[in-house]
Protein backbone atom coordinates (compact mmCIF):
# COMPACT_ATOMS: atom_id res chain seq x y z
CA UNK A 1 0.00 0.00 0.00
CA UNK A 2 1.38 3.23 -0.73
CA UNK A 3 2.24 5.28 2.57
CA UNK A 4 0.67 8.58 0.81
CA UNK A 5 -2.78 6.97 1.13
CA UNK A 6 -4.71 6.57 4.63
CA UNK A 7 -4.21 3.60 6.64
CA UNK A 8 -6.44 0.69 7.97
CA UNK A 9 -6.76 3.32 11.31
CA UNK A 10 -7.77 6.25 9.49
CA UNK A 11 -4.49 8.46 9.28
CA UNK A 12 -1.67 9.69 6.67
CA UNK A 13 1.31 9.43 8.87
CA UNK A 14 0.33 11.58 12.05
CA UNK A 15 -2.87 13.08 10.30
CA UNK A 16 -6.54 12.32 10.09
CA UNK A 17 -8.56 10.09 12.41
CA UNK A 18 -11.97 10.66 13.27
CA UNK A 19 -11.72 13.58 16.15
CA UNK A 20 -15.73 14.03 16.62
CA UNK A 21 -18.65 14.27 19.81
CA UNK A 22 -19.99 10.94 20.80
CA UNK A 23 -23.20 11.84 19.33
CA UNK A 24 -21.79 11.21 15.61
CA UNK A 25 -20.10 8.11 16.25
CA UNK A 26 -23.03 6.11 15.16
CA UNK A 27 -22.94 7.73 11.65
CA UNK A 28 -19.56 7.96 10.75
CA UNK A 29 -18.78 4.31 11.91
CA UNK A 30 -21.77 3.14 9.53
CA UNK A 31 -19.43 4.99 6.86
CA UNK A 32 -16.35 3.71 7.90
CA UNK A 33 -17.85 0.00 7.74
CA UNK A 34 -19.49 0.53 4.57
CA UNK A 35 -18.18 2.56 2.11
CA UNK A 36 -15.46 0.25 0.45
CA UNK A 37 -17.74 -2.41 0.41
CA UNK A 38 -20.24 -0.35 -1.66
CA UNK A 39 -18.50 1.29 -3.45
CA UNK A 40 -16.20 -1.64 -4.43
CA UNK A 41 -19.79 -3.28 -5.59
CA UNK A 42 -20.59 -3.81 -9.30
CA UNK A 43 -23.37 -2.21 -9.58
CA UNK A 44 -22.52 0.52 -8.06
CA UNK A 45 -19.68 1.26 -10.33
CA UNK A 46 -21.56 0.47 -13.01
CA UNK A 47 -23.89 3.75 -12.18
CA UNK A 48 -21.37 5.55 -10.86
CA UNK A 49 -19.42 5.02 -14.43
CA UNK A 50 -23.14 5.72 -15.99
CA UNK A 51 -24.06 8.78 -14.54
CA UNK A 52 -20.47 10.30 -15.10
CA UNK A 53 -20.37 9.66 -18.88
CA UNK A 54 -24.05 10.82 -19.38
CA UNK A 55 -24.58 13.37 -16.73
CA UNK A 56 -21.74 14.81 -16.06
CA UNK A 57 -19.98 14.49 -19.53
CA UNK A 58 -16.67 12.90 -18.74
CA UNK A 59 -14.44 11.92 -19.43
CA UNK A 60 -13.53 15.96 -19.42
CA UNK A 61 -11.05 17.28 -22.13
CA UNK A 62 -7.18 17.13 -21.54
CA UNK A 63 -6.13 20.46 -23.90
CA UNK A 64 -2.80 21.20 -24.83
CA UNK A 65 -3.08 25.02 -24.59
CA UNK A 66 -0.86 25.90 -27.11
CA UNK A 67 -0.71 30.13 -26.62
CA UNK A 68 -0.13 29.45 -22.45
CA UNK A 69 2.50 26.77 -23.41
CA UNK A 70 4.84 29.43 -25.93
CA UNK A 71 4.00 32.40 -22.79
CA UNK A 72 6.16 30.02 -20.49
CA UNK A 73 8.48 27.97 -23.08
CA UNK A 74 7.00 25.09 -22.25
CA UNK A 75 4.58 22.61 -22.97
CA UNK A 76 1.09 23.35 -20.79
CA UNK A 77 -2.52 21.00 -20.49
CA UNK A 78 -5.07 22.16 -19.05
CA UNK A 79 -7.51 19.16 -17.61
CA UNK A 80 -10.71 21.09 -18.23
CA UNK A 81 -12.90 20.08 -14.92
CA UNK A 82 -14.71 23.12 -15.72
CA UNK A 83 -16.30 21.95 -19.08
CA UNK A 84 -18.33 19.29 -16.35
CA UNK A 85 -22.26 19.35 -15.63
CA UNK A 86 -22.39 21.92 -13.33
CA UNK A 87 -18.87 23.83 -13.76
CA UNK A 88 -16.60 22.08 -11.81
CA UNK A 89 -15.04 18.80 -10.09
CA UNK A 90 -17.25 19.15 -7.46
CA UNK A 91 -20.14 17.01 -9.30
CA UNK A 92 -17.73 14.04 -9.16
CA UNK A 93 -18.25 13.57 -5.46
CA UNK A 94 -21.62 14.26 -5.47
CA UNK A 95 -22.63 11.65 -7.66
CA UNK A 96 -20.38 9.00 -5.73
CA UNK A 97 -22.28 10.11 -2.42
CA UNK A 98 -25.72 10.26 -3.67
CA UNK A 99 -25.52 7.12 -4.52
CA UNK A 100 -23.82 5.67 -1.10
CA UNK A 101 -26.22 7.44 0.89
CA UNK A 102 -29.06 5.96 -1.09
CA UNK A 103 -27.68 2.42 -0.75
CA UNK A 104 -27.45 3.32 3.08
CA UNK A 105 -31.12 4.09 2.96
CA UNK A 106 -30.64 8.14 3.79
CA UNK A 107 -33.70 10.21 3.10
CA UNK A 108 -32.33 13.82 3.75
CA UNK A 109 -28.83 15.20 2.48
CA UNK A 110 -26.89 18.12 3.69
CA UNK A 111 -23.97 19.91 2.72
CA UNK A 112 -21.43 23.20 3.69
CA UNK A 113 -20.40 24.97 0.76
CA UNK A 114 -17.79 28.01 -0.39
CA UNK A 115 -17.86 29.17 -3.66
CA UNK A 116 -21.34 27.55 -3.96
CA UNK A 117 -19.50 24.83 -6.68
CA UNK A 118 -20.26 22.22 -4.11
CA UNK A 119 -23.63 23.19 -2.98
CA UNK A 120 -25.03 23.49 -6.42
CA UNK A 121 -23.47 19.84 -7.29
CA UNK A 122 -25.56 18.84 -3.95
CA UNK A 123 -28.35 20.19 -4.89
CA UNK A 124 -28.02 18.50 -8.47
CA UNK A 125 -27.75 15.35 -7.34
CA UNK A 126 -30.31 15.94 -5.17
CA UNK A 127 -32.47 16.77 -7.46
CA UNK A 128 -31.53 13.69 -9.48
CA UNK A 129 -32.35 11.02 -7.17
CA UNK A 130 -35.54 13.63 -5.47
CA UNK A 131 -34.35 13.37 -2.01
CA UNK A 132 -34.52 16.34 0.46
CA UNK A 133 -31.58 18.66 0.67
CA UNK A 134 -30.33 21.47 2.62
CA UNK A 135 -27.18 23.30 2.34
CA UNK A 136 -25.26 25.45 4.49
CA UNK A 137 -23.34 28.87 3.65
CA UNK A 138 -21.52 31.56 4.84
CA UNK A 139 -23.52 34.67 4.96
CA UNK A 140 -20.64 36.29 3.21
CA UNK A 141 -20.70 33.77 0.86
CA UNK A 142 -23.85 33.73 -0.23
CA UNK A 143 -23.50 37.62 -1.05
CA UNK A 144 -20.22 36.93 -3.62
CA UNK A 145 -21.58 34.12 -4.54
CA UNK A 146 -25.41 34.99 -5.93
CA UNK A 147 -25.56 33.08 -8.90
CA UNK A 148 -25.08 29.81 -7.35
CA UNK A 149 -27.04 30.41 -4.75
CA UNK A 150 -29.99 30.86 -7.18
CA UNK A 151 -29.27 27.12 -8.94
CA UNK A 152 -29.64 25.98 -5.52
CA UNK A 153 -32.93 27.06 -4.91
CA UNK A 154 -34.02 26.05 -8.48
CA UNK A 155 -32.98 23.24 -8.21
CA UNK A 156 -35.19 22.82 -4.59
CA UNK A 157 -32.52 22.94 -2.10
CA UNK A 158 -32.71 25.15 1.32
CA UNK A 159 -30.10 27.41 1.43
CA UNK A 160 -29.26 28.24 5.13
CA UNK A 161 -26.98 30.98 6.02
CA UNK A 162 -23.83 30.42 8.40
CA UNK A 163 -24.43 33.84 10.40
CA UNK A 164 -21.36 33.03 12.85
CA UNK A 165 -17.64 33.82 13.26
CA UNK A 166 -16.13 35.01 9.89
CA UNK A 167 -19.56 33.91 7.76
CA UNK A 168 -17.76 31.70 5.50
CA UNK A 169 -16.96 28.21 4.67
CA UNK A 170 -15.66 27.07 7.96
CA UNK A 171 -18.51 28.31 9.69
CA UNK A 172 -20.85 26.73 7.22
CA UNK A 173 -19.16 23.59 8.13
CA UNK A 174 -19.62 24.08 11.87
CA UNK A 175 -23.48 24.45 11.07
CA UNK A 176 -23.71 21.36 8.87
CA UNK A 177 -21.70 19.21 11.27
CA UNK A 178 -24.34 20.63 14.51
CA UNK A 179 -27.36 19.83 11.85
CA UNK A 180 -25.81 16.45 11.15
CA UNK A 181 -25.64 15.45 15.05
CA UNK A 182 -29.36 16.65 15.70
CA UNK A 183 -30.46 14.25 12.90
CA UNK A 184 -28.20 11.47 13.00
CA UNK A 185 -30.47 8.53 11.44
CA UNK A 186 -31.91 9.69 7.96
CA UNK A 187 -29.37 12.00 7.27
CA UNK A 188 -26.05 11.83 5.12
CA UNK A 189 -23.32 15.29 5.67
CA UNK A 190 -21.89 15.28 1.66
CA UNK A 191 -18.51 17.01 2.24
CA UNK A 192 -17.59 18.25 -0.18
CA UNK A 193 -13.36 18.73 -0.11
CA UNK A 194 -10.85 16.08 1.73
CA UNK A 195 -11.38 17.19 4.71
CA UNK A 196 -13.57 15.97 8.24
CA UNK A 197 -13.21 12.60 10.07
CA UNK A 198 -12.29 9.39 8.85
CA UNK A 199 -13.40 7.92 5.84
CA UNK A 200 -14.32 11.31 4.24
CA UNK A 201 -10.53 12.46 3.20
CA UNK A 202 -10.21 9.10 1.62
CA UNK A 203 -13.75 8.52 0.19
CA UNK A 204 -13.64 12.06 -1.60
CA UNK A 205 -10.40 11.62 -2.69
CA UNK A 206 -11.36 8.30 -4.35
CA UNK A 207 -14.53 9.59 -6.41
CA UNK A 208 -11.68 12.49 -7.43
CA UNK A 209 -8.96 10.37 -8.77
CA UNK A 210 -11.18 10.01 -12.01
CA UNK A 211 -9.16 13.00 -12.61
CA UNK A 212 -5.65 12.08 -12.55
CA UNK A 213 -7.16 7.88 -13.78
CA UNK A 214 -8.39 10.00 -17.43
CA UNK A 215 -5.69 12.17 -17.73
CA UNK A 216 -2.87 9.18 -17.47
CA UNK A 217 -4.73 7.94 -20.56
CA UNK A 218 -5.33 11.24 -22.15
CA UNK A 219 -1.59 11.94 -21.85
CA UNK A 220 -0.45 8.58 -23.37
CA UNK A 221 -2.51 9.08 -26.04
CA UNK A 222 -1.25 12.41 -27.14
CA UNK A 223 2.46 12.16 -25.52
CA UNK A 224 3.10 8.40 -25.79
CA UNK A 225 3.60 8.64 -21.52
CA UNK A 226 1.14 8.39 -18.96
CA UNK A 227 3.15 10.77 -16.61
CA UNK A 228 3.97 14.85 -17.19
CA UNK A 229 7.13 16.16 -15.38
CA UNK A 230 5.09 18.67 -13.49
CA UNK A 231 0.93 18.64 -11.95
CA UNK A 232 -0.51 21.95 -10.86
CA UNK A 233 -3.65 22.39 -8.68
CA UNK A 234 -4.92 25.07 -6.34
CA UNK A 235 -5.82 24.01 -2.45
CA UNK A 236 -7.74 24.76 -0.17
CA UNK A 237 -9.49 22.09 1.29
CA UNK A 238 -8.21 20.26 -1.37
CA UNK A 239 -10.12 17.76 -3.20
CA UNK A 240 -9.42 18.77 -6.84
CA UNK A 241 -5.50 18.66 -6.17
CA UNK A 242 -5.85 14.95 -4.43
CA UNK A 243 -7.84 14.38 -7.48
CA UNK A 244 -5.51 15.41 -9.64
CA UNK A 245 -2.43 13.76 -7.74
CA UNK A 246 -4.06 10.56 -6.66
CA UNK A 247 -2.68 8.26 -9.58
CA UNK A 248 0.47 10.26 -9.44
CA UNK A 249 1.79 10.03 -5.99
CA UNK A 250 3.98 7.05 -6.40
CA UNK A 251 5.19 8.43 -9.15
CA UNK A 252 8.49 9.97 -7.53
CA UNK A 253 9.47 11.55 -10.96
CA UNK A 254 6.11 13.82 -11.14
CA UNK A 255 6.55 16.65 -8.82
CA UNK A 256 3.28 18.02 -7.45
CA UNK A 257 2.61 21.63 -6.97
CA UNK A 258 -0.10 22.40 -4.61
CA UNK A 259 -1.18 26.49 -4.83
CA UNK A 260 -2.74 27.84 -1.70
CA UNK A 261 -4.17 31.04 -1.37
CA UNK A 262 -1.78 34.01 0.22
CA UNK A 263 -5.20 36.31 -0.06
CA UNK A 264 -2.91 40.07 0.74
CA UNK A 265 0.21 38.28 1.09
CA UNK A 266 1.19 35.53 3.63
CA UNK A 267 2.42 37.45 6.35
CA UNK A 268 -0.48 40.46 5.86
CA UNK A 269 -2.96 38.99 8.45
CA UNK A 270 -5.42 38.46 5.28
CA UNK A 271 -3.84 35.25 3.64
CA UNK A 272 -5.11 31.07 3.78
CA UNK A 273 -1.57 29.91 3.26
CA UNK A 274 -2.40 27.46 5.80
CA UNK A 275 0.96 25.44 5.70
CA UNK A 276 2.88 28.92 5.50
CA UNK A 277 1.23 30.16 8.50
CA UNK A 278 -0.18 26.97 10.16
CA UNK A 279 1.07 24.24 12.90
CA UNK A 280 -1.24 21.12 13.80
CA UNK A 281 -4.51 20.93 15.19
CA UNK A 282 -7.99 19.45 14.77
CA UNK A 283 -10.20 21.02 12.84
CA UNK A 284 -13.28 18.83 11.51
CA UNK A 285 -12.56 16.00 13.21
CA UNK A 286 -9.15 15.49 11.72
CA UNK A 287 -5.76 16.16 12.97
CA UNK A 288 -4.78 18.43 10.23
CA UNK A 289 -2.29 21.62 9.96
CA UNK A 290 -4.41 24.55 10.56
CA UNK A 291 -4.25 28.09 11.09
CA UNK A 292 -4.65 29.52 14.47
CA UNK A 293 -3.49 31.12 17.60
CA UNK A 294 -0.73 30.30 20.25
CA UNK A 295 -3.63 29.10 22.30
CA UNK A 296 -5.42 27.01 19.68
CA UNK A 297 -7.90 29.44 18.51
CA UNK A 298 -9.17 28.96 14.74
CA UNK A 299 -7.47 31.93 12.77
CA UNK A 300 -10.30 33.41 10.07
CA UNK A 301 -8.54 32.80 6.87
CA UNK A 302 -9.11 35.36 3.53
CA UNK A 303 -8.77 35.14 0.24
CA UNK A 304 -10.77 36.93 -3.05
CA UNK A 305 -11.64 33.13 -3.78
CA UNK A 306 -14.41 31.68 -1.79
CA UNK A 307 -13.72 28.21 -2.14
CA UNK A 308 -9.86 28.54 -1.09
CA UNK A 309 -10.24 30.51 2.68
CA UNK A 310 -10.48 27.73 4.70
CA UNK A 311 -8.19 27.45 7.61
CA UNK A 312 -7.06 24.19 7.10
CA UNK A 313 -6.03 21.59 4.86
CA UNK A 314 -7.10 18.08 4.11
CA UNK A 315 -5.05 15.50 6.01
CA UNK A 316 -3.49 13.58 2.87
CA UNK A 317 -2.21 17.71 2.03
CA UNK A 318 -0.66 18.03 5.30
CA UNK A 319 1.38 14.62 5.23
CA UNK A 320 2.25 15.42 1.33
CA UNK A 321 3.70 18.77 3.11
CA UNK A 322 5.28 17.43 5.76
CA UNK A 323 6.84 14.15 4.25
CA UNK A 324 8.31 16.77 1.22
CA UNK A 325 5.72 14.77 -1.04
CA UNK A 326 4.48 17.54 -2.37
CA UNK A 327 5.23 21.34 -2.32
CA UNK A 328 2.59 23.56 -1.47
CA UNK A 329 2.88 27.27 -2.40
CA UNK A 330 1.11 29.99 -2.52
CA UNK A 331 0.33 32.86 -4.82
CA UNK A 332 -1.76 36.66 -3.91
CA UNK A 333 -5.00 37.58 -4.95
CA UNK A 334 -3.44 40.06 -7.45
CA UNK A 335 -1.13 37.07 -9.08
CA UNK A 336 -4.51 34.84 -9.63
CA UNK A 337 -6.90 37.47 -11.03
CA UNK A 338 -3.98 38.14 -13.71
CA UNK A 339 -3.01 34.51 -14.29
CA UNK A 340 -7.11 34.65 -14.71
CA UNK A 341 -7.11 37.25 -17.07
CA UNK A 342 -3.98 35.98 -19.13
CA UNK A 343 -5.34 32.26 -19.79
CA UNK A 344 -8.81 34.26 -20.69
CA UNK A 345 -7.04 36.57 -23.24
CA UNK A 346 -4.80 33.36 -24.79
CA UNK A 347 -6.87 30.39 -24.62
CA UNK A 348 -10.19 32.02 -24.82
CA UNK A 349 -11.38 30.32 -21.30
CA UNK A 350 -12.38 31.81 -18.13
CA UNK A 351 -11.28 29.78 -15.15
CA UNK A 352 -12.65 29.62 -11.71
CA UNK A 353 -10.68 32.75 -9.53
CA UNK A 354 -9.45 29.10 -7.12
CA UNK A 355 -8.37 27.45 -10.48
CA UNK A 356 -6.58 30.83 -11.59
CA UNK A 357 -4.39 30.62 -8.57
CA UNK A 358 -2.62 27.33 -9.90
CA UNK A 359 -2.46 28.84 -13.12
CA UNK A 360 -0.36 32.04 -11.53
CA UNK A 361 2.15 29.55 -10.17
CA UNK A 362 3.86 29.00 -14.02
CA UNK A 363 5.25 32.04 -13.63
CA UNK A 364 7.23 31.28 -10.60
CA UNK A 365 8.56 27.54 -11.91
CA UNK A 366 12.32 27.77 -13.98
CA UNK A 367 11.25 25.85 -17.12
CA UNK A 368 13.81 24.17 -18.73
CA UNK A 369 11.41 24.21 -21.64
CA UNK A 370 11.22 20.58 -22.26
CA UNK A 371 8.48 19.71 -19.61
CA UNK A 372 5.01 18.29 -19.66
CA UNK A 373 3.02 20.31 -17.53
CA UNK A 374 -0.43 19.09 -16.22
CA UNK A 375 -2.55 21.91 -14.66
CA UNK A 376 -6.07 21.12 -13.40
CA UNK A 377 -8.53 23.35 -14.33
CA UNK A 378 -11.04 23.01 -11.31
CA UNK A 379 -14.11 25.28 -11.67
CA UNK A 380 -15.09 27.89 -14.44
CA UNK A 381 -15.54 31.54 -13.84
CA UNK A 382 -18.87 32.12 -14.80
CA UNK A 383 -19.78 31.92 -10.94
CA UNK A 384 -16.79 34.78 -10.45
CA UNK A 385 -17.66 37.30 -13.46
CA UNK A 386 -18.89 39.66 -10.90
CA UNK A 387 -15.09 39.57 -8.68
CA UNK A 388 -13.77 39.92 -12.35
CA UNK A 389 -15.63 42.95 -13.49
CA UNK A 390 -14.97 44.64 -9.90
CA UNK A 391 -11.20 44.00 -9.73
CA UNK A 392 -10.50 44.83 -13.41
CA UNK A 393 -13.01 47.60 -13.59
CA UNK A 394 -14.52 45.98 -16.56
Amino acid sequence: MSIYQVNEKGYYGPFGGAYIPEMLYPNVKELREEYLKIIEEESFQEEFNQLLSDYVGRPSPLYHAKRLSEKYGTTIYLKREDLNHTGAHKINNTIGQILLAERLGKKRIIAETGAGQHGVATATVCALKGIQCAVYMGEIDIQRQAPNVARMKMMGAEVIPATSGSKTLKDATNEALRDWINNPVDTHYIIGSVVGPHPYPDMVARFQSIISAETKKQLFTKTGKENPDIVLACVGGGSNAAGMFYHYLDEESVQLYAVEAAGHGVDSGESAATTALGKEGVLHGSRSILMQTADGQVIEPYSISAGLDYPGIGPQHAWLFKSGRGSYVSVTDDEAMRAGLELTRLEGIIPAIESAHALAYLEKIPFKGDETVVICLSGRGDKDLDNYMKYFDF
